[in-house]
């Protein structure tokens, strides 16, 4: 019955796998998917069949691959997962339009899932876009923000997109915990690590090739990506405050390519105790999220997910 119900919404169209192409591109070489073990360990407390927990990452997964198409685009990211970005091979018009088809089966694919889910999903997917609008909008127009402000950033960002999953399952159990707090720390902790990582500790990153997804993957060689974007990330934001960041600023400005330019920018952000600031609010963090866990009641799955996540 179920079944069905879900192919009189949603309908493969005339040349389907053509016009996806760019989102299965994306996915010929595998992340880590360290982003899908956080709230998959959740379910030690929400306790739902497998089948439940399947659908909901499976329309999550299209919401996150959807917008890092787009992502990709803003960013002039070159290299995803060791291969070309989709728009490097398909083309920006085109790459726009799959993240747009794949975002509207994921909704297709909600309605099947609870008649809630849809509102749901598009609450927290706003506040996806407004954080990376805000991300952008520093970036464009050179704003260094607070670290206040980048902290609450994250959390629209990065920490909505956990709690997409999180409020998904508990739409579907019977626990009425507010986890809301909990996710959105942890959202904040996976971007700050990723900030961390990717300046020190590349192959820590959540989309680095798995050992799987190396051997698909053509082309590794990437270095500081995000001093690339331009992006205002915490040793960035730390560097501007001191009053010797000036190097750092300048280089972050140019958005270059340059390996050597980059490793100097480096050891900058070294030399100023960035970097330690950085590795130490993540310590503080990690400890935080522990506390909380336990206060919840435990879940050795979530610290599990945790413990992965040391890698920094």
């Amino acid at each position: 019955m179920e079944k069905s119900k879900e192919s009189s919404i949603y309908r493969e169209s005339y040349m389907e796998k053509e016009l996806l192409a760019p989102y299965t591109h994306i996915l010929k070489v595998a992340g880590k998917r360290l982003r899908n073990k956080i709230p998959i360990a959740f379910n030690t407390w929400f306790k739902l069949p497998q089948e439940k927990i399947d659908k909901i990452m499976e329309a999550v997964d299209l919401i996150y691959n959807g917008t890092l198409l787009i992502d990709d685009i803003q960013d002039n990211t070159l290299v995803r997962r060791g291969i070309p970005s989709a728009h490097c091979v398909y083309g920006i018009p085109f790459t726009v339009n799959t993240s747009l088809q794949v975002l509207t089966i994921m909704l297709q694919k909600l309605l099947v899932l609870h008649p809630m889910a849809p509102k749901l999903v598009s609450e927290n997917f706003l506040e996806i876009v407004r954080g990376q609008g805000i991300e952008l909008y520093w970036r464009e127009h050179f704003l260094c923000p607070t670290e206040e402000k980048y902290d609450e950033m994250n959390k629209q960002k990065t920490g909505h997109m956990f709690l997409i999953s999180v409020r998904l399952m508990q739409l579907l159990s019977d626990s009425k915990n507010d986890y809301t707090d909990l996710v959105l720390t942890i959202g904040l902790y996976f971007q700050l690590r990723d900030d961390y990582c990717n300046l020190i500790q590349q192959e820590a990153l959540e989309e680095w090739p798995s050992e799987e997804g190396k051997k698909n993957a053509t082309n590794l060689d990437i270095y500081c990506e995000d001093l690339t974007e331009g992006k205002f990330t915490l040793p960035i934001i730390h560097a501007a405050q001191t009053s010797d960041g000036d190097a750092v600023l300048n280089i972050l400005r140019q958005r270059t390519r340059d390996v050597a330019l980059k490793k100097f920018c480096v050891a900058e952000l070294q030399r100023l105790g960035s970097l330690k600031y950085t590795r130490d609010r993540l310590v503080h963090l990690d400890k935080h999220i522990r506390d909380e866990i336990n206060r919840l009641g435990g879940n050795t799955e979530l610290m599990a997910a945790m413990d992965e996540l040391l890698t920094w």
